[in-house]
C-alpha cells in the first residue's frame, strides 16, 4: 500500500553531513480507484432513471352527443406551421377571425378567461393540415399553464380553411 524508502546503514555511514535526509513516501491508490469505481457503479445502478411525463387527455366515445358551447365564451385557435394561429371568438365571420402568433396565445386565453363565466368558457383547438405537432403541443401546455378546464381537439371546417386562404 504505502512504502517509505530507507537508504540502508552501509549508504549512511558514508555520509558524513548531518543534514537531515528527507524520507520518500509513495501511496499506492489502486485500491482507491477500485472503491471509486464500485461507487459509481452502485449509483448507476440503484438510481430511477426519469420516466417521461404525458399530458392525460379525456377522450370521448365516438356515439357519444355533441357537446353545446356557448357562443359567447368559445375561442378556437387554429395553429398552423412556423408558429402562425388564426383565431376566433364565438361564431366564424369574416370580421373576427384574425391571424396572430403563438406568443400572443397566453394574452388572448386570459383575457377570454377573464371576461368569460369558467362554466361557458371552452377552447376549440383545430389543427390544420399544414400544421406541426410542435404547435399543437404548444397550444396544448397552454391549456395547462393557464389552467383550462374545457377544451377539444376537433377537425377543421371547410369555411375556416377558406377563410385562411383569403387572409
Amino acid at each position: 500500500m504505502a512504502e517509505i524508502n530507507v537508504k540502508s546503514n552501509a549508504q549512511n555511514r558514508g555520509s558524513i553531513s548531518s543534514k537531515r535526509h528527507m524520507l520518500s513516501t509513495r501511496v499506492d491508490l489502486t485500491p482507491m480507484v477500485d472503491l471509486g469505481f464500485l461507487l459509481i457503479t452502485f449509483f448507476i445502478f440503484t438510481t430511477s432513471m426519469s420516466e417521461p411525463k404525458a399530458m392525460r387527455l379525456f377522450l370521448t366515445d365516438e356515439k357519444g352527443d355533441p357537446m353545446s358551447v356557448k357562443e359567447s365564451g368559445a375561442l378556437t385557435l387554429i395553429p398552423v406551421s412556423n408558429g402562425l394561429m388564426y383565431y376566433y371568438e364565438g361564431q366564424l365571420t369574416a370580421s373576427n377571425f384574425k391571424e396572430s402568433n403563438l406568443k400572443v396565445m397566453r394574452d388572448l386565453i386570459l383575457k377570454k378567461k377573464a371576461n368569460t363565466k369558467d362554466k361557458d368558457f371552452f377552447v376549440i383547438i383545430k389543427p390544420s393540415d399544414i400544421s406541426n405537432y410542435g404547435d399543437l403541443v404548444k397550444v396544448l401546455d397552454e391549456m395547462k399553464i393557464n389552467e383550462v378546464k374545457r377544451y377539444s381537439i376537433a377537425d377543421i371546417s371547410g369555411n375556416e380553411l377558406a377563410m385562411m386562404k383569403i387572409n
